[in-house]
């Protein structure tokens, strides 16, 4: 549990949870789920030579200077997806311990935390638009004309990101020898369908076997019918279950492990 954090210093608007999909809403829930890896347009390398580049889009370890616009893309996507399904001052709660700047900065700087993030440039940005889609941990992508893309510019955005995180456990991974967690995923809704999630995910795993790991875990929503469909077809198989605790809420994830 993370000490008390200042309120939530975004660089933009959240969703009002509470208007647009509060857990009394009549709306239907979003009918997007933060996992979508459908389509793989980009190359890939290890994680420990260059950024991995597509044509609109670069992965590279994430820097403090990454850390506003990450924790904005994590509440807004986590907001987005999960808010129909809890009550609105403990979803305010959650984004206060998990995604303020502060929050993500110290993740960041952890040693035994690791995140990568998605940028696209700025051009690639301006033809599409801003938005985002995700749990904690749970994904999407896009491609586009820019071949250039530089590592690192200024006027790169984040459109996803993903976060290993070392230490952590379940009683139903007891039986392997090491396991590492896919602890987060998520990407932006205006770049879904391209690959985006599929390639930080197969940079996640590259990472944890770089690091000596034998299997990888995550937790996902046991609502999350779609992202569970996507971590099996990304060679996820459910091992157990465990508490997701948001606020005083507390729904139920599936755990989900694949081997390296």
């Amino acid at each position: 549990m993370l000490v008390q954090q200042h309120p939530l210093p975004l660089p933009s608007p959240l969703p009002e949870p509470a208007r647009d999909y509060s857990y009394d809403s009549q709306l239907p829930p979003p009918s997007r789920f933060q996992i979508r890896v459908d389509v793989a347009n980009s190359r890939t390398i290890r994680p420990d030579g260059p950024a991995v580049t597509s044509p609109s889009y670069t992965i590279r370890p994430a820097t403090l200077e990454d850390a506003p616009a990450i924790a904005h893309l994590g509440a807004t996507v986590f907001s987005a997806t999960f808010a129909f399904s809890i009550p609105a001052h403990d979803l305010k709660a959650f984004l206060n311990e998990a995604y303020t700047v502060e929050a993500i900065e110290k993740d960041i700087s952890c040693p035994r935390k690791h995140v990568l993030i998605a940028c696209a440039s700025a051009k690639s940005n301006d033809s599409r638009g801003e938005s985002a889609s995700s749990n904690d941990g749970k994904v999407s992508g896009d491609s586009g004309d820019d071949a250039n893309v530089e590592v690192g510019e200024a006027n790169d955005s984040v459109i996803g990101f993903a976060q290993l995180t070392e230490g952590t456990t379940e009683p139903c991974l007891s039986h392997l020898r090491s396991s590492v967690e896919l602890q987060r995923l998520y990407v932006s809704t205006a770049h879904h369908g391209h690959g985006v999630g599929k390639a930080l995910a197969r940079e996640i795993e590259l990472l944890a076997r770089s690091l000596g790991y034998r299997s990888l875990w995550l937790g996902v929503w046991e609502g999350n019918f779609k992202a569970q469909r996507v971590y099996e077809g990304l060679g996820f198989t459910k091992v157990g279950d465990h508490e997701f605790k948001m606020g005083n809420c507390i729904q139920m994830d599936w755990i989900m492990c694949k081997g390296l």
